[in-house]
């Protein structure tokens, strides 16, 4: 598994923002990749796609960061599976969602939950 996290991170360091949002928007959905970005706007997300806009430094840290526990996860299991852990309660994050955890800043314990999650814990 050390091998899988080290390329999601190696990939979300290197792609290109566009190619971060369309893939977060394609897996999770434009308005639960807005609400872990921070912004009250689904639509900006696609502008982010399309490089329409510039991302804020804050932003686009949380869609890095979710892109590599995205790109980690779906290593190991279906886009089905990786949506529904983003969204659902997580014990291993004091039974909040992944994506509210990244929302609040907590990117590091989400990625804890998602190894945890992919060893089986």
């Amino acid at each position: 598994m050390e091998m899988q996290v080290k390329q999601a991170h190696h990939q979300a360091v290197d792609a290109r923002l566009e190619a971060v949002a369309d893939y977060l928007q394609g897996l999770l959905s434009r308005r639960l990749v807005a609400y872990i970005a921070g912004v009250k706007d689904a639509k900006t997300v696609s502008r982010w796609a399309n490089g329409e806009v510039e991302a804020r430094e804050e932003a686009e840290r949380r869609l890095r960061d979710a892109y590599q526990i995205a790109w980690l996860l779906t290593e190991f299991d279906s886009p089905r599976i990786v949506k529904a852990w983003f969204i659902g309660l997580n014990p291993h994050l004091a039974d909040t969602a992944p994506a509210e955890a990244i929302h609040d800043g907590r990117s590091k314990e989400a990625l804890a939950a998602a190894r945890a999650f992919i060893v089986g814990g």
